[in-house]
């Protein structure tokens, strides 16, 4: 731990202000500590752009961790001086960026994505088949509120999305059936909840002051709500969250093994899977974009490629043998 555990709890305080998720605070604090602890646990406020860059390059040469990985520790510690320690940072120039190389990504067929959904069942199959379904990102479904559904418009609503933004997907008609009846058993385990003097969900930011009963009401409710209550960290109320990530990724990547693929699968690959096949359909990249809710259309191009033939739709020579 650093010598003076109090700057990770001001860390904290700064993170909560600004109504970053409690996954950031988490991720920002570890590699804060990291940090410290790489250079013998010496004040921040002692150190400055080399020791910064001395850690990233540490990260990246001897840990080898990802350009994604390199860059949120690097987001962390820049946090730290511009908000806990209020340091103007005129070597900010200085510190290099990790650049993320550009990497194909992984797509199922659809004779693969029967596999693998006919593995998993209960609650777990039912988020795989939404997100194949969707193309949600997997903290998008299982964020999903009841009000978030639509099923008189087969759509849902995708609430506080990468960006901070909303939009809005398709919500399958083969599932519909299935999520009415997995709601009903929701709705009873939160009457359950109700009676017992419990109920409450988190709302986002000041909501629960202006709508003061809005955290009981049904419409509020997770769709995907975790089996047990537990103690939210920051408020100390007991509530029911949402399912774990790594519930929904542990299914997954059994189904995968079971189903003996040989490509590396996770929640993601359904979202990839999602927009390569609607691309095949012959839909537009554009409404596929709106879909997937990317800024830029050049990142939805990337699926254009996983969809030619070959090298780039060439039939090779051997193959006219």
């Amino acid at each position: 731990m650093p010598q003076n555990p109090r700057l990770l709890d001001q860390l904290r305080g700064a993170i909560r202000i600004r109504h970053y998720s409690l996954r950031t605070e988490d991720v920002y604090v570890a590699w804060v500590r990291r940090f410290i602890l790489f250079h013998g646990k010496r004040h921040p406020m002692e150190m400055g752009a080399h020791e910064v860059e001395t850690f990233l390059s540490h990260l990246a040469q001897e840990r080898q961790v990802s350009a994604a990985t390199q860059n949120q520790a690097k987001a962390a510690i820049l946090f730290l001086y511009k908000h806990v320690l209020n340091i103007e940072l005129p070597w900010l120039d200085e510190v290099v960026q990790a650049k993320n190389s550009p990497r194909l990504p992984v797509v199922l067929t659809l004779s693969e994505v029967r596999q693998l959904l006919d593995q998993m069942k209960g609650t777990s199959g039912l988020v795989a088949r939404l997100l194949f379904g969707s193309g949600m990102r997997l903290l998008e479904g299982l964020r999903l509120r009841v009000k978030d559904l639509d099923f008189g418009r087969h759509e849902v609503i995708v609430r506080e999305g990468k960006g901070n933004k909303d939009r809005v997907t398709m919500l399958p008609e083969s599932l519909e059936s299935v999520l009415r009846t997995h709601l009903e058993r929701v709705k009873t385990l939160h009457q359950k909840d109700v009676a017992e003097g419990f109920g409450q969900v988190f709302l986002p930011t000041a909501l629960a002051v202006k709508y003061t009963n809005a955290a009981t009401s049904w419409g509020w409710q997770w769709v995907f709500p975790s089996a047990s209550r537990s103690i939210d960290p920051r408020t100390g109320i007991e509530r029911r969250h949402h399912l774990v990530p790594e519930s929904i990724q542990r299914a997954v990547r059994q189904a995968a093994r079971t189903a003996e693929f040989a490509k590396p699968v996770t929640p993601h690959v359904l979202r990839h899977s999602f927009a390569t096949h609607l691309l095949q359909a012959g839909y537009d990249i554009r409404t596929v974009q709106e879909l997937l809710g990317h800024a830029n259309v050049e990142t939805t191009m990337i699926y254009t490629h996983v969809l030619n033939r070959g090298g780039r739709g060439v039939a090779s020579p051997l193959d006219q043998l």
